[in-house]
């Protein structure tokens, strides 16, 4: 069995107002104004994961600026997870900045059976991850409701792309040591933090977090899977492919490539998103 960790759906009419929700909301209008820009609906997904051998997917929207945006999509994902139980599993979308209302649509949505908060864009929505007043709100319903949160992670160096981003290792650090009760996901690798971790106070206070491969054929060699299981990370690396950013097959070939033990591979490809997300 495999399970896609961090895949984005939106409902097909996005695809028509584009340039309406650009306008509204700067998180898409960062990320999908572009008309070339990817979007793909639940249909479109399940055919990818068809073609690709995916059995399970967690779906997302992204980090929304504007409410009614964020309703609409969570409303979306809501729907998708209700008729297709055996297949996804969801994500929902708010902004810490909204504070009480942020936690008002966070727990709608984990009432109505979405199994986490994600992703979030600390850059486009606005707030400052390390800011505990402002993240309280959210991480404290995650923390109750014994969900995780997902964020968007970022490199310090390398190579420029869209929605990049500043939330690097040394943020990613302080938000984690601010919330130790909670599970928090940190995508796109973390932005390098597991490579910290070979300081042992890092390892220690990352002992409640997990990190995502979405994009990761974007971003390193594949040479990054096996380097971050040697620094004992086997066990909280989830497989993930940032879909529609790219097929399924291209960074489930970088895995099936990194030469991982058949452990470790397991873990990566099924256990160790069905044992944080219940699955």
């Amino acid at each position: 069995m495999i399970i896609d960790s961090h895949c984005h759906i939106l409902p097909p009419s996005f695809k028509d107002r584009r340039a309406e929700i650009a306008q509204r909301d700067a998180t898409f209008s960062e990320l999908l104004s572009d008309s070339t820009a990817r979007m793909a609906s639940v249909e479109d997904l399940l055919v990818a994961m068809d073609n690709g051998g995916i059995d399970r997917a967690v779906v997302m929207g992204m980090g929304w600026t504007d409410f009614e945006i964020a309703r609409e999509v969570n409303d979306y994902i809501i729907q998708a997870v209700s008729d297709h139980p055996d297949r996804l599993s969801g994500l929902c979308s708010v902004n810490p900045v909204w504070g009480e209302v942020a936690y008002s649509e966070g727990k709608r949505c984990l009432s109505a059976g979405l199994v986490g908060i994600g992703e979030l864009h600390a850059d486009t929505q606005g707030f400052d991850i390390t800011d505990v007043e402002v993240m309280a709100p959210v991480m404290e319903l995650a923390r109750s409701e014994h969900m995780p949160v997902l964020v968007h992670s970022s490199e310090p160096v390398g190579h420029r792309y869209p929605g990049k981003g500043t939330t690097t290792p040394d943020k990613l650090y302080r938000f984690i040591q601010n919330y130790p009760g909670n599970a928090i996901i940190c995508a796109h690798w973390g932005g390098g933090l597991p490579f910290y971790t070979l300081m042992p106070e890092v390892k220690e206070a990352l002992k409640s977090v997990y990190f995502d491969s979405a994009a990761s054929p974007f971003l390193y060699r594949p040479e990054v899977f096996s380097a971050v299981s040697d620094l004992a990370w086997a066990g909280k690396v989830m497989f993930a492919s940032d879909f529609p950013l790219m097929e399924i097959s291209r960074p489930l070939e970088q895995v099936k490539g990194a030469g991982l033990a058949p452990e470790a591979e397991t873990a990566l490809l099924f256990g160790n998103a069905a044992k944080l997300f219940g699955l």
